[in-house]
């Protein structure tokens, strides 16, 4: 089923995420309201941006480690908008593409290309050690005549003064350090509670398009105007599970985070994307590359980063499926991205697999959707390892109030529920869900993910993580 926009029913979309928004809020409740009204005006930020158009030059433990093969994976920086979108392979698919193929590090490479699976392991950290000095110090005792016990013994007398004194500055620093990291995590918190849907940041330098895209001489007036009707649209109209960061000295770049939907196999996911407006803008849409870390994870998402929809025409459609000048927005297409990509059976955007019907396509898809639910958790480690510019505290905070529910879920698809037919861990919509057979390389697969997820997930604060974790 190929995917199509049509931008008379895009009030039907934002319903349709209004009403995911309602379920998924349920999950931050006494957290406030995430994304909301921003403060200020785009109108006076814009009149900043266009003061200057021109373009600048910038200046897990061992048990989590995976032992598959790792192939790098070289994409290049350009986008060939010739090739098709979607293959029109209509014979038997294994879906082999879907298994544990794809890395990330957290070294500098460029985006696009795939990397070893080094980022994996997590930093060593070292207060075992140091609590298990000071009980030492203070639990060590002897016996009594009359059976009982007397105070803590030093093996040497002579320091016992010292030692006393080292024991309570220990103990001191522990509580200090816990204090400091509950402090910490109520910071992610407000933080996360605080972000912006959409905002005008400064540092470009990450942007995919930073190099690549040139604008000669001065930009036009009409394509200036558009773009701050864009801002303006996006800072009054976007969903709370979208959020948009645009540049004030680059107004031809913007970054997008996307929260996947719940009841697909993308649920409580980030998913980013790196926009361009070309010089041609509106005549021509906007670019759109999706930071895949190598994994396709959706017919329409490719791994090299091209992101395939009608209304961006790079995939067929005809009157108000494509782009259309005077009426077409950004906004229109990240809603499209979010409700018609990010859907609960991607299976089906594959072109001839709409003749897949009974239960041979209900095994097949899925099967597929269990194999996109790996990649959306290979995706939610790479964005913990490596958060993209100016959305750090969406990332911890997104996933410090989503971490119990995302590991609950998991749990329930290793017991055979089916992928996507859950919300905070219960069936969609209070339904009974049906029963599966999960193959055992998929149960596999999500406990290697769950226990990686677990220390990342309790590194920036979510709580009753440890009992999900899987025996390896």
């Amino acid at each position: 089923m190929e995917v199509e926009t049509q931008q008379d029913p895009i009030n039907n979309i934002a319903k349709k995420l209004n009403k995911d928004k309602e379920v998924a809020s349920e999950d931050s409740v006494d957290l406030g309201s995430v994304g909301g009204s921003t403060s200020g005006s785009v109108g006076d930020m814009v009149n900043s941006s266009t003061s200057d158009l021109s373009y600048h030059d910038d200046g897990n433990d061992g048990e989590d480690a995976m032992d598959d093969d790792i192939e790098d994976t070289d994409y290049g920086d350009d986008i060939d908008d010739d090739d098709e979108c979607m293959s029109d392979n209509s014979g038997d698919d294994d879906f082999d593409y879907l298994k544990m193929q794809a890395q990330f590090d957290n070294v500098d490479l460029p985006p696009g290309v795939e990397a070893s699976f080094s980022w994996l392991q997590p930093s060593a950290v070292s207060s075992s050690s140091t609590t298990s000095n000071v009980a030492a110090q203070v639990n060590v005792t002897t016996s009594s005549a009359d059976g009982g016990t007397s105070a803590p013994v030093n093996p040497h007398p002579s320091k016992e003064k010292f030692e006393i004194a080292s024991s309570s500055s220990s103990l001191a620093n522990v509580e200090s350090r816990s204090h400091e990291k509950d402090e910490s995590e109520d910071e992610i918190l407000k933080k996360y509670k605080a972000f912006k849907a959409f905002d005008i940041v400064e540092d470009y330098s990450d942007h995919i398009y930073n190099k690549n895209a040139e604008v000669v001489g001065q930009p036009a007036k009409a394509w200036t105007k558009k773009v701050q009707d864009e801002w303006r649209i996006l800072e009054k109209d976007l969903p709370d599970t979208i959020f948009v960061r645009a540049y004030e000295a680059r107004m031809d770049l913007m970054r997008a985070v996307i929260v996947g939907p719940q009841g697909t196999p993308y649920h409580d996911g980030l998913f980013v994307f790196d926009i361009y407006f070309p010089p041609k803008y509106p005549e021509i849409p906007p670019i759109v590359h999706y930071y895949s870390g190598g994994l396709r994870i959706n017919p329409n998402l490719y791994e090299s980063g091209k992101v395939c929809l009608s209304l961006l025409n790079t995939w067929n459609g005809e009157g108000s499926e494509k782009w259309l000048p005077g009426n077409s927005t950004m906004l229109q297409v990240l809603v499209s991205i979010q409700a018609l990509i990010l859907n609960a059976t991607p299976f089906y955007n594959e072109p001839g697999y709409e003749r897949y019907t009974g239960p041979e396509g209900e095994r097949r898809c899925n099967e597929y959707s269990e194999n996109v639910f790996i990649m959306s958790l290979k995706t939610m480690m790479y964005t913990l390892r490596r958060p993209p510019k100016h959305f750090e505290d969406l990332v911890a905070g997104h996933f410090r109030v989503h971490a119990y529910d995302i590991l609950e879920s998991c749990k329930a698809y290793m017991e055979g529920a089916q992928v996507g037919s859950l919300v905070k861990g219960k069936p969609l919509d209070g339904k009974i869900f049906k029963k599966m057979t999960p193959s055992p390389t998929f149960k596999a697969d999500v406990a290697k993910m769950v226990n990686g997820l677990i220390s990342n997930f309790t590194r920036y604060g979510a709580r009753d993580c440890e009992k999900f974790r899987c025996a390896q």
